[in-house]
C-alpha cells in the first residue's frame, strides 16, 4: 500500500508500506521533486544496463528526506508550513517515508533504527528551523 499524505494541494509526505508489490517499477514522486522515489520489482535474469550518470545542474531550494525503518515503530507527526499540526501515521520496520513538503517530527512508540537520505552537503542549523512539537496530552492527535 502507498499513501499520499497531502494539505490541501500540497504533498507533505509519501508512505510505501513494508507490504506493497507490484511487477515493474512505479515511481511516487513528480518529476520536478528534488528527491525521486521509486519501487522496482523485477524477475530473476532481468538486467538493468551498466550506465553512468551525467553531470546536471540542479538547483535544490527544499531539503527533502527519505527514511528506511529498520526496526521499531515511530509515529510521524506532520505539521503545515506556519508550523501548525495537521495529523500523524505510524511507520514500522520495512516501511519507507518520503517527506518532501512541511514540518514534520517524530516519536519513537519502540526502539527504534531508521535509515536518512537526504540531498547534501548539510548546512547544519542553516537546513531547518526547530519548534515545539504538539502536546502529548490534547485531543489533537489524528492518526490514520
Amino acid at each position: 500500500m502507498v499513501e499520499q499524505i497531502k494539505h490541501g494541494n500540497q504533498l507533505l509526505s509519501v508512505i510505501i508500506r513494508n507490504n506493497y508489490k507490484k511487477d515493474g517499477i512505479d515511481f511516487f514522486t513528480p518529476d520536478d521533486f528534488s528527491q525521486q522515489l521509486g519501487y522496482m520489482n523485477r524477475p530473476e535474469g532481468y538486467e538493468i544496463a551498466p550506465h553512468v550518470h551525467n553531470i546536471v545542474e540542479r538547483s535544490i531550494t527544499l531539503t527533502q528526506e527519505v527514511l528506511f525503518i529498520k526496526s521499531g515503530r515511530v509515529r510521524v507527526d506532520y505539521y503545515d508550513d506556519e508550523k501548525n499540526y495537521l495529523e500523524s501515521r505510524i511507520v514500522e520496520k520495512g516501511d519507507v517515508v518520503l517527506l518532501a513538503t512541511g514540518g514534520h517530527g517524530f516519536k519513537m512508540l519502540e526502539q527504534s533504527e531508521m535509515i536518512e537520505v537526504k540531498q547534501g552537503p548539510y548546512c547544519g542549523e542553516m537546513d531547518k528551523v526547530r519548534f515545539d512539537p504538539l502536546c502529548e496530552n490534547t485531543n489533537t492527535i489524528l492518526i490514520k
